[in-house]
Formats: structure tokens, C-alpha cells, sequence
């Protein structure tokens, strides 16, 4: 993750660097050399940090210095937002009108012997000469270490630590438990395209990662009915990449039992159009992620011949997909019911579908069962490893066990970079959270992450359209209580907190600080959620982490407001780097000057409010 960070922020203060108020205060004030070492050096780290964060798995030295990249790049971001805040101060104070509206906003920062002369820009001017000499060094020694780290440019991410085992179409019976009416569902849709005056419908079943797409269409592929109702049935497994002329030859295997030789994807294409004119057949398409449309295009080609109630089911965890891919049904696949998933859970690790033997097990079991959150293959999984183990103590052990399935990693390894970073934001989040959309594109926007735009897209546009990305890949769903708002999954949820990396961090009643105090002073993302009394200490860890840029108040109901606004009005004025805050106290009157605030969020705070009326008023007001 910490590549993707970094990523970011480099092309952030690049594009700060050459601006043109920093370019004239790189020239006037002898700071060009140190500004032209860092857009030099930058674009030289951006280009193998693809390459760092497939190494950072299995090499520490890597992990180490993306990590301390990640540092340094926010230290110069700070760095630069200094500057420009000094520059504004300095105008406002000391420029006339006149002046103002003929020289660059941007004034001279390093002291020198000038009409802006005062003992507190000497002493500022003494202090940032000191931090640009010591990011400067600090950069030269990681642009000299990634040498001796190997890394190379450009290096496409790989897939291949990260596949999914491959699945078959031989079916369990007892996962298939909660799901019948799904099954009876696509089973009538199945064997009912006949009808239609079409050779070839397309069925895909959607979902989030471990729902049980996979299981399902298994579950269907060996029915009976749909042996008898096709001629011909073929599963093949697709997963991350699709190659074209591999996952033909998969189908054409499938359908006559032979591999084939076959010199170019042309001569495959018309064999398999020959194998399947005129036949109705079910061709399974396990696990797809392609968004390509062309490469669909090519792929289906020989397979629109097949006679009229031919079926291409497909299981995917994408909305996107099924729309590429022109489905004729898409049946999204939902959680099973707490019942459902108890019953499941219990025949995999008692064999028996309750728990009314085994009473002294029960509240485990519930236990685990609502950390799985109604994901099928995920009780299985854990129901196994307890399979005819009745001590209570391991199962104690299993229900305090981090749990979060290799699969679900497979979804976030599999995202592009962009996405990668708005989904880590959330582990801001906490569990069982529901969001605004239009809130979270706030967010966002004020840390900067859709800065990313042509002359033609706004940043809530964007913000828009990398919202309905996620939601599409399974990220976000509905809130059960409020159906246009948002939440994610709980195993999602742990899922973002396990990618964010330590530049994001959540606190509350639960979390440690004596374990994450060494996080807490890194991060840069902050969230405090819903304290008690007892949790104040832990607030006020905020005090060491001084480059915080945001600042999230989650949750209503707070005890003690009295002294989480005490805290708050001690730490707020530290927070000279903050970008995002969002309060949800009603006792807080005034938040101190934030220059570098980008967005506001307020709820409940309504003597602020009034506060902040006030305020702009009276910049408002003409003189």
C-alpha cells in the first residue's frame, strides 16, 4: 500500500513544484537548487515504485524504504504547503493594495536584506533553509539506496502470488444451505431461455469475494434437470487475466476432451464454432474480471452459434463485467441470514445443523458466525477447522482470531492504483459505519486524491465515477437501515484496515495505544471513534502526531463532551497541516486559524456554526 501512497503524493507536489509561484520563489530566493533536486529526483522514485511494491512482500530492505519514502514524500508536501502559507501571511500583512495586485502572491520566504526584514522571518527563513538542506540529503539517500535495491521501471504489477485457486465444477452439497431459493431462481432462468429467439443468453451471478458465486453455479452445472436440458456443458475457470486464445482452447478442451493443436487463434475459433453450430449448450465462465470489451467480443465470436437456449453463465464479483459482457440477467448474490449461516457453520464443524447438543459452544459459534457476516465460504472455511474439536478454549481462540480470506485480498490486490488508495482511506471507517456518498467524495476532495483531472471532468464528477467503481467491485453496499446511503461489509472493513498501512489510523475504545504508539506519531489520517471517559489517554496521543491531515469525529452519542472539547481545543491548534476535519460535538465553539483546510464537515456543532458565521462575515465586510 505504502506505494500507492507515496504515489500520490509525489505527483502532488510535483505538480506544486512547477507552479509558477514556486518557480519565482525558488529564483528569487536562492532555494531553486533544492526545489530542482526534488522535481528531478521524484519522477526518478515514482517510475519503481510498481516494481518496490511487488518486492516490498517478500524483501524487507524494500518495505523499509517505502516506508520511510513515505514519510519524506508528506514531509515535503508539508514543506511546500509552509511556504505558501508564510508567502500569504506575508502578503496579507505587509503588502499594500497596489503592491498586492502587481507582484506574485507568493513573497519573498528566506529573509534577506529587504522591507520585509523582522525578527520572526529571520527566524522562519533560518528554520525552512534548515528543513530544505535536511529533505534534501534525506532524498539523495533514498534515490542512492533504491539503486542498490534493484528496482526497475515500470514494471507491470503481477498477478501470480496473488491468484485464486483454481476451482471445478465439483460441487459440495452441504455450502449449498441458505441458498435455496437463489438456486431455484437461476435454475427457472436457466432452463427457460429457450423461448427467446436468440442463440446464446448470457447469465451472470454477481457478488462480493467468499459470497458463493462459484459454489452456486456448481451447484446448478451438476443438476439433473440441466444435464438432460443441454447437450453439451463446459466449465472453465478465467480469473484475473483473460487471454483470449488460452481460455478458447479451455472451452474447446472442455466441450470434446482434447487439447488440440492449433497454430493461431483463427483456426481455434472456427474448430470450436464447428464443435458447437446448432447445439445447445451451458458453458460456465468461473471467476471473470475483464472489463475489456474487446477482448469479450473476441472471445464470444464462435460461441453465437450454439441452437437457441444456449446459456453462458458467468460468475463475477463485478458489476462492470456483467455489463461488458451484455448479460441478459445479472442476479446479484446477498448474505445469507444469520439463521442460514449459523445452521451452515454448525454442520461444518459439529456435522449437525444446530447447535442443541452442544450448548457450551453456542455462544462461540454465534460469535464467529457474525465475524464471517454472512459469508458462505467463509463459514465453511472456519467451520472445518474445528471440524469435531468440542473444546471450548480453541474455539475461543478461532472467535479472537483475526479472520480475513486470502480471496478478499484478491479483490484489492486487483484494483487499479487510484482505487487502491480511496478504498484505504476508509479504514478510517469504523465497522458498521453508514456513509453519505456525496460525504466520502468530500473527503476526498480535500485530501487531494481527485486532483487527477482533465479540463473536461470536475473533481466531484470524478469522485462520482471512482465511487461507483467500488461499489460496482462488491466495496460498498447499501445500508439495510437507510437504502441511499452506504456501508461496507465488516471483513471489507478489516480488509481496509489491514491494507492502509500506517498512515491511516483509527482510534478507538478497542485499539491499543501502547502497541500503535509508533503508528500513531507516523499517520497523517486520523479517526477517533465514539470514546468513553475511559479513552481520553488515548486521544491524547494526538498531541505527538503533528502533521496530521485529517481529523474525523465519528458517531453521535459521546459521553464526556466537556472533555473531548477540552482535548479538542488543546490539539486543534497544533494541527497546522490539516487538510479534512469533520466534528460531531455540540460544545465546541471555535476551531483555531487552519490555513491549509480544505473541507469541513460539521454536525451538531451549532455554536461553531454560529462561530463561523461570524467569522466569514467579517472577512466579508467591505472596509
Amino acid at each position: 500500500m505504502a506505494e500507492i501512497v507515496v504515489s500520490a503524493v509525489i505527483t502532488v507536489v510535483c505538480e506544486k513544484l512547477i507552479s509558477g509561484d514556486f518557480m519565482k520563489l525558488a529564483r528569487s530566493e536562492g532555494i531553486a537548487s533544492h526545489l530542482n533536486k526534488w522535481n528531478n529526483t521524484l519522477p526518478l522514485i515514482q517510475a519503481v515504485l510498481a516494481d518496490a511494491g511487488q518486492k516490498q512482500i517478500t524483501e524487507r530492505a524494500v518495505r523499509l524504504w517505502l516506508n520511510r519514502l513515505q514519510g519524506l514524500a508528506y514531509d515535503i508536501d508539508d514543506v511546500l504547503d509552509d511556504l505558501a502559507t508564510e508567502a500569504m501571511r506575508r502578503q496579507l500583512n505587509h503588502e499594500s493594495p497596489a503592491s498586492t495586485r502587481s507582484t506574485s502572491k507568493v513573497l519573498k520566504i528566506i529573509p534577506t536584506c529587504c522591507t520585509t526584514f523582522t525578527p520572526r522571518n529571520l527566524m522562519y527563513g533560518q528554520r525552512m533553509s534548515s528543513k530544505l538542506d535536511e529533505i534534501t540529503i534525506k532524498l539523495h539517500d533514498l534515490a542512492e539506496v533504491k539503486t542498490g535495491l534493484g528496482l526497475n521501471v515500470n514494471v507491470e504489477r503481477s498477478n501470480r502470488t496473488q491468484r485464486r485457486l483454481e476451482q471445478t465444477s465439483v460441487v459440495d452439497e452441504y455450502i449449498i444451505m441458505g441458498r435455496e431459493g437463489d438456486s431455484e431462481a437461476l435454475l427457472e432462468k436457466l432452463l427457460g431461455y429457450e423461448a427467446l429467439d436468440r442463440n446464446v443468453s448470457i447469465v451472470s451471478i454477481i457478488g462480493m469475494g467468499e459470497i458463493g458465486k462459484t459454489t452456486l453455479a456448481k451447484f446448478l452445472y451438476n443438476k439433473d434437470s440441466v444435464m438432460d436440458h443441454f447437450e453439451l456443458r463446459a466449465w472453465v475457470c478465467v480469473s484475473e487475466q483473460l487471454d483470449v486464445f488460452n481460455i478458447s482452447k479451455a472451452i474447446f478442451q472442455a466441450i470434446t476432451g482434447k487439447n488440440g493443436d492449433f497454430a493461431n487463434l483463427d483456426m481455434l475459433h472456427v474448430a470450436l464454432k464447428e464443435r458447437l453450430s446448432g447445439r445447445k449448450f451451458l458453458l460456465v465462465l468461473d471467476d471473470v474480471w475483464n472489463e475489456d470489451q474487446i477482448k469479450w467480443d473476441l472471445l464470444k465470436s464462435p460461441l453465437v452459434v450454439g441452437q437457441p437456449g444456449s446459456i453462458i453463465l458467468v460468475t463475477t464479483r463485478n458489476m462492470r463485467v456483467a455489463s461488458v459482457m451484455y448479460s441478459d440477467e445479472a442476479y446479484h448474490l446477498k448474505l445469507l441470514s444469520n439463521e442460514d449461516a449459523l445452521s451452515l457453520f454448525a454442520q461444518h464443524a459439529l456435522g449437525e445443523k444446530n447447535f442443541d447438543s452442544h450448548p457450551t459452544l453456542v455462544l462461540h459459534g454465534e460469535g464467529i458466525v457474525k465475524k464471517c457476516g454472512g459469508l458462505p465460504v467463509v463459514l465453511k472455511t472456519l467451520g472445518m477447522l474445528l471440524k469435531g474439536n468440542k473444546n471450548g478454549d480453541e474455539w475461543e481462540k478461532l472467535l479472537n482470531s483475526e479472520i480475513l480470506p486470502k480471496d478478499l485480498r484478491l479483490s484489492y490486490y486487483n484494483l487499479p492504483p487510484h482505487l487502491k488508495l480511496l478504498f484505504a482511506y476508509c479504514s478510517l471507517f469504523p465497522k458498521g459505519y453508514v456513509f453519505d456518498k456525496k460525504e466520502l467524495i468530500l473527503l476526498w476532495m480535500g485530501e487531494g486524491f481527485l486532483s487527477q483531472l482533465n479540463d473536461h471532468t470536475s473533481m466531484e464528477s470524478l469522485g462520482h465515477e471512482y465511487f461507483e467503481e467500488l461499489k460496482a467491485r462488491s466495496f460498498f453496499q447499501h445500508s439495510t437501515s437507510d437504502e441511499l446511503r452506504y456501508t461496507m461489509h465488516d471483513l471489507i472493513n478489516d480488509l481496509a484496515t489491514s491494507v492502509a498501512g500506517e498512515c491511516f489510523f483509527r482510534l478507538d475504545d478497542e485499539m491499543d495505544v501502547s502497541i500503535r504508539n509508533g503508528t500513531c506519531v507516523k499517520s497523517r489520517h486520523f479517526s477517533l471513534i465514539g470514546p468513553r471517559c475511559g479513552s481520553y489517554r488515548k486521544l491524547k496521543e494526538l498531541h505527538r502526531a503533528r502533521h496530521v491531515r485529517t481529523f474525523l469525529l465519528l458517531l453521535d452519542g459521546l459521553e464526556c463532551h466537556g472533555l473531548l472539547d477540552k482535548v479538542l481545543a488543546d490539539i486543534l491548534p497544533g494541527l497546522q497541516y490539516l487538510r479534512v476535519l469533520s466534528l460531531r460535538t455540540p460544545k465546541i465553539t471555535e476551531v483555531s486559524d487552519l490555513y491549509n483546510l480544505q473541507s469541513l464537515l460539521l454536525q451538531g456543532c451549532y455554536q461553531l456554526s454560529i462561530w463561523l458565521a461570524k467569522k466569514f462575515c467579517k472577512v466579508d465586510k467591505p472596509a
